[in-house]
């Protein structure tokens, strides 16, 4: 196996057993591909007429190992749509490569879903935004270091130097935005982790235009970008970052505060499917 294209075949090689297992019709039938982040794996359970695939059954898939992430592909109904719904994702803080993070959008992106929804648990940093609050994503800063795209090139990933002035597609985000009222907006910047920003960090990331802090969704962004998919994304803003908000920053507020949020997703990605149906 060629190192150009090992990735690409691993990729591949994921899609087949996919193809295999579903079939083409149902294959065909998804209308949009949806990553839940921390916290938010329940909203799986509001989808009907599903199948379940776990991450380890399928070849190559890394599998979650983080509290709040599920570890499975579940395809199903809700508004009218077939969503294929990841429950968790792989970080880079885990160990995980950039191309390991960004395997199993890929794998869909190889099957023909178009459009696809981000979703992730963040700090809140812009100062209209509280705890509690979903923002879409209108642009990114990715501060991790890396990037999906470093190493041999295989064209079937998308050109060497993709543009990336509208990864996050405005029509998407403009129906997002039309599916609810107080949806806020703003940038999202990723970073490694797995610790949380210093009070200074945040400082810096409200001077570089960052409205909301995460440790996902960059590298799931930038393949699927250069891919040519359609992408729009929603953060929970599940705290405030560090130097806004007094109290220690935890994981187990992340998990509470998706908890409470859940409602509200559903219904907002209920009536997005709906409309994009």
């Amino acid at each position: 196996m060629s190192i150009v294209h090992e990735e690409a075949n691993r990729v591949q090689a994921a899609a087949d057993a996919l193809m295999q297992r579903l079939g083409a019709v149902r294959i065909a039938s998804i209308r949009l591909g949806l990553v839940l982040g921390s916290g938010l794996k329940g909203f799986a359970a509001e989808l009907t007429d599903t199948i379940e695939v776990p991450f380890c059954d399928v070849p190559h898939w890394p599998v979650p190992k983080v509290e709040g992430h599920g570890g499975a592909l579940v395809i199903g109904h809700i508004g009218g749509a077939t969503v294929a719904c990841f429950t968790g994702r792989v970080h880079l803080y885990e160990g995980w490569s950039p191309s390991e993070v960004t395997r199993c959008v890929r794998t869909l992106r190889r099957l023909g879903v178009r459009d696809f929804l981000i979703t992730n648990a963040a700090g809140g940093i812009g100062e209209d935004l509280s705890a509690g609050d979903l923002m879409a994503i209108t642009d990114h800063i990715n501060l991790t270091g890396c990037s999906p795209l470093i190493g041999p090139h295989d064209e079937s990933f998308g050109p060497r130097f993709p543009d990336q002035s509208k990864v996050w597609d405005p029509h998407l985000r403009q129906l997002l935005l039309s599916c609810g009222s107080g949806l806020q907006q703003g940038v999202y910047a990723g970073l490694l982790g797995p610790t949380y920003e210093t009070p200074a960090e945040v400082r810096m990331l409200k001077t570089l235009g960052a409205d909301a802090v995460g440790m996902s969704t960059v590298h799931e962004a930038i393949a699927l970008n250069a891919m040519g998919a359609r992408l729009c994304g929603l953060s929970l803003i599940s705290n405030l970052a560090a130097g806004i908000s007094e109290q220690p920053l935890s994981h187990q507020e992340v998990m509470e505060e998706g908890r409470k949020a859940a409602v509200a997703l559903t219904s907002l990605v209920s009536e997005f499917c709906r409309r994009l149906a």
